[in-house]
């Protein structure tokens, strides 16, 4: 029997738009990359699929404090970019399992010899979302995402400069500042990535840095210093802003 994948209309209407070639897409009202923003996950609705609720609830308020909206240029933030979305689809993929794994490990290790956390990604987060949680119940008796954005800063720099002792929690093979790299890159990667993982949505954050994403050719406007891209934005899928 085959199993029924739910849709919503919106989501079959707009599908069916960003089918339809570019020029119709234009005569519509819509840009290509409008479309793409229109089709893309609604981050309130969006149900993870790796993360818990209460672990969704902490990579939510912790993305929204690495890169929040309003930056230079009122640049859009992580959560009107959809960067949680890139981080839990990355975490039940690939991505996050299937790494090399193969030992021995030194934990102590300089950060010259590569990776030595004998955890996956998706142990790590679920590690480190469960020691600052419950390091935030026991210093401020709330969850992370329930503290205001100065706490929650405090409690992001904390977890960077190893503030915050795992070992303290009985986990001997992580610390905290590996926790917050993990978080700070992937948050980034999301952020930044083609629209087609799950982050970057809209390509609001190409179109705020000038990125020409995936153009064939842009070599013409390379050694054009101090000169504004005019051009804006490709997608892998073709979207253009």
């Amino acid at each position: 029997m085959l199993l029924q994948k739910k849709t919503t209309r919106r989501k079959f209407l707009l599908g069916s738009l960003m089918a339809l070639p570019v020029g119709t897409i234009m005569m519509k009202g819509l840009s290509a990359a409008q479309a793409a923003e229109m089709a893309a996950p609604d981050l309130l609705d969006y149900k993870p699929i790796f993360f818990s609720a209460d672990e969704w609830q902490f990579i939510m308020a912790a993305a929204d404090r690495l890169i929040p909206a309003g930056g230079k240029g009122k640049a859009p933030g992580a959560l009107e970019t959809n960067v949680p979305i890139f981080i839990d689809q990355q975490m039940h993929g690939d991505f996050g399992e299937e790494i090399y794994m193969q030992g021995p490990f030194n934990v102590h290790a300089p950060a010259t010899m590569g990776y030595q956390i004998p955890l996956r990604p998706q142990q790590i987060y679920k590690t480190g979302i469960r020691i600052a949680n419950s390091w935030c119940q026991q210093n401020h008796q709330k969850a992370f995402h329930e503290l205001n954005d100065q706490d929650k800063d405090n409690v992001l720099t904390q977890l960077q400069k190893n503030g915050i002792k795992f070992a303290d929690a009985g986990e001997e093979n992580l610390v905290a500042s590996q926790f917050f790299s993990e978080l700070l890159s992937d948050t980034k990667h999301g952020y930044l990535a083609d629209p087609i993982y799950g982050g970057n949505k809209g390509m609001k954050a190409w179109i705020a840095i000038g990125f020409p994403g995936a153009r064939a050719s842009f070599t013409e406007w390379v050694k054009q210093h101090n000169v504004p891209y005019p051009l804006g934005p490709v997608s892998l899928q073709g979207a253009r802003a």
